[in-house]
């Protein structure tokens, strides 16, 4: 005879608002093996902990269940609490009567009430079920991979390099830097980004523990949480990094010239190339696309200039496989497509740019070493509009989010333009102005009142040319009337998206991602870098739109989850994964294909029957790899899988509880 003990508790009045917890927690004495119940304001704080440890002592209590919030939440926090009172973690329950009662049932505290308590009593029955379960350890591996060398990837890296641990930073362009690095200043001081920039760069190049492998891409990813084996694609360079002294005499004499991708088209380099001046390593690749001597199999002119004799037409892309304890994601962003707005005539107009292009226009070491011309007669633009959300809040043709950029970002533009012009016009068209940051309102402020910057409530309709000038139609809404604006130079402040790859990188790590390619968090408050895949974590604006210090921040974050882990020289694996019975699987591999997070194999039985050797497979669980989620067992025909802690007799105690 089990002896269960039901804690009910009222969350404040996120659930004693709608539910009648001491009406549930009654209702529970009646329930078959409930031997104490008891109602509390806050069941997860210090006073309702030791509650549950002293009944345990006192009623001698074999089962718990506590019936709150979501288990995403407070499930280990209890699981603690029964252990730290001599019971197996694991006879545990978890009824939720916050998300499943109050919350969507908030004017029916009637209905509600009788609900919480039918989730009780089918809780009660499954934690009589419940058996003990047993946690094992695995070694983990003390190197860390950083996937993405942009500020947050740099961040993370040095972060964990300091305390200690090896950390390979993959980054596919051939240097570090990302998006950080195209930026003139940041707001809301209006630092110079590169002086911010560069000597991280530098110190992550020059740090013992840290490697740099610039020019790569993650090809496969297997193993699991501390053992994880990753193969690396070092693209070809052409160019041999150990010879190489960065002279630069090869990009002097290349004939090819290219668009610059560093410069968003507003500048030319070279088919052997460094993407910016302060770029590390600071060292030349060729690309072969653009290259004459792999295109036609003539010209040799930077082999032939190069002193140190770096050159190397045949090098070949190099597969490197290392084994990391923990994966850092810190891959980015991108910009949004806004070729859909044809209204905006951005490419037909060349005087409409987006707000990075401006970036790199008042760089000083831009393309216009930091002189602000406008792009179709360098002439310098005296009326500016700057146009927000070009991408964002927008469901019919850009993304529902906002990109919580833009809004500063563009009143640093506004501010930049008039330090630069000091009798130019600045007009922003905004849908709402968002200033959630320190020191943001008052840099807002500082926008309109210092710089005398005009801001237009309403959306543009319409930019078309007359004469040398663009003409922005569009709405003032706080006014309800039309207005045009006679502009030298059109900025859209374009919305912040994922990495276009975003989702094939994703499946390779087996981690979640939403519907705008996003990567998401296992929960978004208490394990906010952190993947549903145990060891790998997230950082910057791969997760989702995000500033530099948000970035910075979280990437410090994820590099400490990653030393807690490293730390050890093992740890812990949750018990609640799946088991074969392989009596009687068939080796179908259904549940091979369907697992989420490669977890589940095939393997090779040899038995002797009725006298013969015979082989057959059977599925096989790497229980470091799996995350518990159920799909194989769903899957599985002969229903020979099964989940612990979730088995079919447990969810049929549950279903008969409540229908018997």
């Amino acid at each position: 005879m089990k002896r269960v003990g039901v804690f009910v508790c009222h969350c404040g009045t996120n659930i004693a608002g709608t539910v009648d917890c001491a009406k549930v927690a009654e209702a529970a004495k009646d329930f078959p093996n409930v031997e104490y119940s008891v109602d509390y304001k806050y069941m997860c704080s210090e006073p309702g902990q030791e509650m549950i440890k002293q009944a345990i002592q006192e009623h001698k209590l074999d089962r718990i269940v506590v019936a709150s919030c979501s288990p995403r939440m407070h499930e280990p926090t209890f699981r603690n609490c029964v252990e730290k009172a001599g019971l197996n973690p694991y006879y545990v329950e978890m009824a939720n009567i916050r998300e499943h009662c109050s919350w969507v049932h908030p004017n029916e505290k009637e209905r509600a009430t009788e609900k919480a308590i039918d989730l009780v009593k089918m809780a009660v029955a499954k934690a009589v079920k419940n058996q003990p379960l047993q946690k094992t350890t695995i070694p983990v591996t003390d190197r860390a991979l950083v996937i993405g060398g942009g500020i947050a990837g740099i961040q993370a890296a040095l972060d964990l390099a300091n305390a200690g641990h090896v950390v390979d930073i993959v980054e596919r362009e051939p240097s570090i830097g990302g998006k950080m690095a195209q930026l003139d200043k940041t707001f809301p001081t209006l630092d110079c980004s590169a002086c911010i920039l560069t000597p991280k760069m530098v110190d992550a190049a020059g740090h013992p523990n840290i490697n740099l492998l610039t020019y790569s891409e993650v090809e496969k990813v297997d193993g699991f949480v501390g053992n994880f084996d990753v193969t690396i694609r070092q693209r070809a360079r052409s160019v041999k990094m150990d010879v190489c002294t960065g002279c630069g005499i090869c990009m002097e004499k290349c004939p090819v010239k290219v668009d610059s991708e560093f410069e968003l088209g507003l500048a030319k380099r070279r088919a052997i190339y460094t993407p910016f001046p302060q770029a590390i390593p600071n060292k030349p690749v060729i690309d072969r696309e653009h290259c004459t001597y792999f295109i036609k199999g003539k010209c040799g002119i930077c082999s032939k200039v190069c002193p140190a004799g770096a050159i190397d037409y045949t090098q070949q892309d190099e597969l490197i496989t290392r084994r990391y304890g923990a994966i850092i994601v810190a891959t980015g962003f991108t910009l949004f497509d806004h070729s859909v707005y044809g209204e905006y005539g951005y490419g037909k107009y060349p005087d409409v740019i987006t707000g990075l292009q401006f970036e790199r226009l008042i760089n000083a070491s831009g393309p216009t070493m930091g002189k602000l011309k406008r792009p179709s007669d360098h002439k310098e633009p005296k009326n500016i509009v700057i146009i927000t959300c070009v991408g964002s809040r927008d469901e019919t043709k850009g993304k529902s989010y906002c990109s919580r950029t833009c809004c500063m970002y563009s009143a640093k533009h506004a501010s930049l333009i008039r330090d630069k012009i000091k009798d130019s016009k600045v007009y922003i068209f905004y849908m709402d102005m968002r200033t959630p940051g320190k020191g943001y309102e008052e840099f807002y402020d500082r926008s309109r009142e210092v710089y005398g910057t005009q801001y237009i409530r309403g959306r543009v309709s319409k930019i078309y040319p007359q004469n040398d000038k663009l003409i922005v139609r569009g709405e003032d809404t706080l006014l309800s009337q039309p207005v045009e604006v006679e502009a030298d130079l059109v900025i859209l402040a374009t919305a912040m998206v994922a990495q276009p790859d975003a989702d094939k990188l994703a499946q390779k790590i087996g981690i979640g991602y939403d519907k705008d390619n996003f990567y998401t968090e296992a929960h978004p408050k208490l394990a906010p870098v952190e993947t549903h895949t145990q060891g790998v974590y997230l950082a910057g604006a791969c997760q989702g739109p995000k500033d530099i210090p948000d970035s910075v921040a979280q990437a410090s974050a994820a590099a400490a989850k990653a030393c807690a882990l490293l730390s050890k020289p093992e740890i812990l694996t949750e018990p609640i994964v799946s088991e074969v019975d392989e009596k009687t699987c068939a080796g179908c591999g259904t549940c091979v294909l369907i697992c989420p997070y490669k977890a589940i194999d095939l393997k090779t039985l040899t038995e002797r029957i009725a006298g013969k050797t015979v082989e057959r497979k059977v599925a096989t669980v790497n229980e470091g790899l799996c995350q518990g989620c159920g799909a194989c067992t769903v899957a599985c025909r002969s229903g020979s899988i099964y989940l612990k802690h979730y088995t079919d007799e447990q969810i049929l105690a549950e279903v008969n509880a409540l229908c018997l």
